[in-house]
This record gives structure tokens, sequence and C-alpha cells, in this order.
């Protein structure tokens, strides 16, 4: 339900959060109507929103509002603020697919773009903030193979009608500008002269005019940007990199979905998979005698590979279970037999797997050649070092993406990783 007092948009800051909090009973209601002993922090590092955690003895939350514009840019560039509908709506959707990896949301005001949520309290914290640390998380590739199976399996034409699926689809496709963002900074910025992207200079300008005259790199990306402005397989969340995802030793929880939309499976899988490629590649630059990070190397290699082996056979075997429900892909009167069943599951992985080294390899380059750039590898405060840390990642990216469909499983890719 939306305030009435606040009728028009306008960014809160602290007293105007606090004054809406206490005309808003799903919000209120969690810190038990007590605003004596309120404590309210703007967290928001990253690169759209304002963020406030406010806790108090009794409760807390976490609220979350759209600018009309990127923060981390300014006014200069526009976004649509209608953005956390879709968050909110993916949020919700997801929440009820995989709701032990989904924060709850408790309000939504889309007048003023507002979300209030779960607020993950410590120990939680953001899992690439984690990786940079070099601690291990032994339940994040079971965890995030569980969210991704579920959320893009249940929003799929595996499982749904066509009915269903399309009515979402049509939903969603109201998300188109953060759509058109993704695809101008991931399928087009890097490859061409623009004015926001930057690298490390002058240690990479070589590198990144060489991607900028890759023709075979650019056939590559035009055909990964087609499947992803024009296929709608899932729901999927549209930014699941690790800043997206805060993890504890014994959780994990996906936040952030504001680019969500009906696109294809691997963009998620594939955002993932390449954020944890990039986490591999940055450790050398935080390596010191202390620690030389091979151990930990070894865990995120480990970590990519369960990911995608578990989420293959949890995707799989959610096709098994509803290969009779009431899904129009495969209607079982055609599929209608184990070996032409196995056949088509084959082919839809395979195909599946190559898309995910695509996308992931991808969001790699535009990470280090692009606009907005990884933590992982901006915190390394030696330049040279730097440098060598994003050469290594956008040779091993480009290779990939290019010769992605040579690969037939994911040991074969963490094996290229460690060659590099």
């Amino acid at each position: 339900m939306p305030n009435m007092a606040f009728s028009e948009y306008c960014p809160l800051d602290e007293k105007l959060l606090i004054d809406y909090i206490k005309g808003t009973p799903s919000l209120s209601s969690r810190i038990g109507n007590n605003f004596d002993d309120l404590v309210v922090k703007e967290v928001g590092d990253g690169n759209l929103n304002f963020v406030y955690v406010i806790v108090n003895s009794i409760g807390s939350m976490v609220v979350k509002q759209a600018l009309p514009y990127i923060r981390s840019i300014g006014e200069s560039w526009p976004m649509s603020k209608d953005r956390a509908y879709f968050e909110a709506l993916a949020l919700e959707k997801h929440g009820r697919l995989s709701p032990e990896h989904v924060p709850e949301v408790y309000h939504f005001d889309r007048t003023l773009s507002l979300i209030g949520m779960r607020y993950l309290e410590p120990p939680h914290i953001i899992l690439r903030k984690g990786l940079i640390a070099g601690i291990e998380y032994p339940l994040l590739a079971e965890h995030m193979a569980n969210y991704m199976a579920k959320t893009l399996f249940f929003t799929s034409l595996l499982f749904r009608t066509t009915s269903e699926h399309k009515r979402d689809v049509d939903k969603f496709c109201g998300n188109v500008e953060l759509c058109r963002h993704t695809a101008l900074v991931v399928f087009s910025d890097p490859y061409r002269v623009s004015q926001y992207n930057h690298w490390t200079a002058p240690y990479l300008d070589h590198d990144a005019k060489a991607v900028r005259e890759d023709n075979l790199l650019k056939l590559e990306v035009a055909g990964l940007k087609s499947k992803f402005c024009e296929t709608a397989q899932a729901l999927i969340h549209g930014d699941l990199h690790t800043g997206s995802v805060m993890v504890s030793q014994e959780s994990t929880q996906i936040i952030d979905p504001e680019f969500a939309f009906y696109g294809p499976i691997g963009f998620d899988v594939g955002a993932f998979l390449g954020n944890l490629m990039l986490a591999y590649f940055s450790q050398d630059g935080h390596a010191d005698q202390a620690n030389d990070r091979k151990a930990f190397k070894a865990w995120i290699l480990k970590t990519i590979e369960e990911s995608w082996n578990l989420f293959h056979d949890r995707f799989i075997a959610l096709w098994d279970e509803h290969r009779n429900g009431p899904g129009e892909a495969y209607l079982p009167s055609i599929y209608d037999n184990s070996e032409v069943l196995l056949l088509a599951q084959k082919r839809y992985m395979a195909d599946l797997f190559h898309d995910t080294l695509g996308f992931g390899s991808a969001k790699m380059i535009r990470r280090i050649v692009g606009v907005a750039h990884v933590e992982d590898i901006e915190s390394i405060s030696n330049v040279s070092k730097r440098a060598s840390c994003e050469r290594r990642a956008l040779d091993f990216a480009k290779m990939i993406l290019k010769e992605r469909r040579k690969y037939e499983g994911i040991t074969e890719v963490v094996a290229a990783i460690q060659q590099f």
C-alpha cells in the first residue's frame, strides 16, 4: 500500500525515511513501532540505488530506493526508476520458488520506487567481499545450484504452459530500459570507442584496442547479444554477479534482481561463473608472503566446477520429476520414452552450457575494458600487478568466447583456466 503522505516521487533522506516508516504499518511493525533507539545507515555501495539499513532492539529491515539515474555516474545517465517494480516482482516470484535463498519482501511502494525487505544481518556479507578476503564458503556451490535450478526451471516452458509463460514475458517486457542498458554495456561498448569505457592505462591500452579490432570476437558477441535480446527462456535475475549474493558459512541469499526479465538461462549461470573466474584471476594480486592464495584459488576452481555440475544435475532432476507436468516445451506425448527424452535433455544442456560460457566470458570482458569494473581487481593497489591479472582474465575470456563450442564439460574449462 502506498503511504498517502508521500504522493509524489522524491529521494528519501534519513529523516524522510523515518517519517515514511512511521506512516507505513507493514514497515513500522517490523521494528515494533519503536523509534527511540532506531539506527538508520545508508549502505548503498553499488552503482544505482539508495540502500538503508534500519535496526533497533526489536527488529530490522532494509529499505531500497531507486533513483531516476545511475548513482555512480549521475544525472547525465538517466535510468528508469520503475526498475524497483520489476525487482519487487522478481524477488516475490523467485522467493516463492526458492524461499531459502531470497530475502522476504515486506513492502513495495511504486510511487517512491521503494522496497522494504528482510535485513540480512551479520555475519552475512557480500560474496565479492568474502572472495577478496579469501574466505571459503563450503555450501556456496550447492546453494547457488539450487537457487538457479529452481528459479530458472520453474519459470521456463519446461514447466509452464505457453499462455502462462507469455503472460509473464509480457509483464517483464516493461523492464526494457534495463535490458537495453545491459545490452549496451556488455555486448556493445567494450567493442567500440565509448566515453564510459576505461581500463588500467597505459598497461592495457593495446589490449583494449585489440578487443575493438577482433572481428571474430565481434561476430560471436553479436550472436550472444541477439540471444540476450530475443530469447525468453525463463525469468532471469539479469545481474547475478558476486555482488548480488550475500553469504555466511550457512546461508546464501540472492539480492538486487532489478535487471530481471525473461531472457536466456545461460545469462544468469554465466554471470555467476564468470564472476567466480574474475575472482580466481584476481587472487595473485591479493597474495602476499603470509598467504600465497594457492589453496583459495583451488577452492574457487572447485566451486566453479561444482556450481555447474550441481546446477546441471538438479535442473535435469526437476525436468525428470515434472516430465508429465503442464510444461509445453517437450510434450510427453512426443517425448514418450527415456531414449528420446535423454537425447533432448543432452542437447538442451549442451546448448545451455555453451551459452553459459559465452555470456560469462562477455561479462568478464566488460568488467576489464568497459564501464563498472569489479572490486576483486580494482582493489589490487599495485597497478602493474593488477594489469597482469586483468590481462590473463581478458585473454582467457576472449579465448573461451570464441572457442566455447569445443568444450564439452566444465572440467575442461577449469583445466583451461589453470593454463592461464
